[in-house]
């Protein structure tokens, strides 16, 4: 991960502007889930740290782009880049982002190359779905899972399946643990926005609803909820929620089970994820420790 960090430094230096270099010190470095999963699939290929950077970039992109979707002023717990610095400063230094990446992405096997540009494609997309669904209260579990795939877990499988051909490993098994990671990891945020505090998550609880994002545990409960219920829950979609109002939501899920629930998929393909790679130990770890996350 050194190495890693080393390469990110390195590519920003190259941009040669020191506006994008304290803006890009401004962001917070995360978990590198992704870069990992590279490293872990590919430890001894000498490009593997490269790659991890690249697509550590297109990470950090696609998080500007979505705070200033989102208008939203936290990221991990610090101001995010729109709120200090503006939404056209953040949105031009995700482009810098992304170009510099693809920049860098053409030095790789043309396939590995297709296989994380297309991920991008497909992130963008999600992105697209993502708001187009927050503008009304979404019961549909399949479309948001739809859109829970090419948002968030489509660049982890590309990781995935890219790490793979560059270690010359079999691709479509780890393109499989790298889709059931990242729609797992999701799932599990899903669920963390609603059980965490705000000082556990670096934002306020049940923040996604408040934004008009209806995840799985709120798919769930419309599911179980009567007609008035049903109606109750569906008037408090993107709006601030009051106290009382938090409450009757955990109370109601608590009730129904639907984080239980939601958990249970989570682990679902989390097992599934597993028995696609039970050799590998260090990637069965990963998904161990992701689902532990929980509650």
């Amino acid at each position: 991960m050194q190495r890693v960090d080393s390469e990110i430094t390195r590519l920003i230096k190259e941009i040669d502007y020191d506006e994008v270099t304290n803006l890009f010190n401004k962001l917070q470095g995360g978990k590198r889930l992704r870069a990992g999963l590279i490293l872990k699939i590919a430890p001894t290929c000498t490009t593997a740290p490269l790659l991890g950077a690249i697509v550590e970039l297109i990470h950090a992109a696609s998080l500007l782009h979505d705070d200033v979707i989102d208008e939203a002023t936290l990221r991990r717990g610090v101001a995010s880049i729109n709120a200090t610095d503006g939404s056209k400063t953040a949105v031009m230094l995700g482009d810098i982002l992304y170009s510099k990446a693809f920049s860098e992405l053409v030095a790789f096997d043309k396939e590995i190359a297709k296989v994380i540009s297309s991920s991008v494609t497909a992130l963008s997309k999600g992105e697209m779905m993502d708001v187009k669904m927050a503008s009304a209260f979404n019961s549909d579990e399949e479309r948001y899972l739809e859109m829970l795939y090419l948002k968030t877990a489509t660049l982890i499988e590309a990781c995935a399946h890219a790490a793979a051909l560059l270690a010359q490993k079999d691709a479509l098994s780890h393109s499989i643990y790298g889709k059931n990671l990242g729609l797992s990891f999701q799932i599990i945020d899903d669920i963390l926005d609603i059980t965490s505090d705000e000082a556990t998550l670096g934002k306020p609880a049940m923040n996604d609803f408040v934004e008009g994002k209806c995840t799985l545990p709120y798919i769930y409960l419309y599911q179980h909820l009567g007609e008035e219920d049903r109606e109750k829950l569906s008037s408090l979609h993107a709006k601030a929620l009051s106290r009382d109002e938090s409450i009757w939501i955990r109370e109601m899920m608590q009730q129904h089970k639907t984080i239980e629930k939601s958990f249970a998929l989570a682990q679902k393909l989390s097992n599934e994820a597993m028995s696609v790679i039970k050799d590998d130990t260090e990637l069965v770890e990963i998904l161990q420790t992701m689902i532990k996350r929980s509650y």
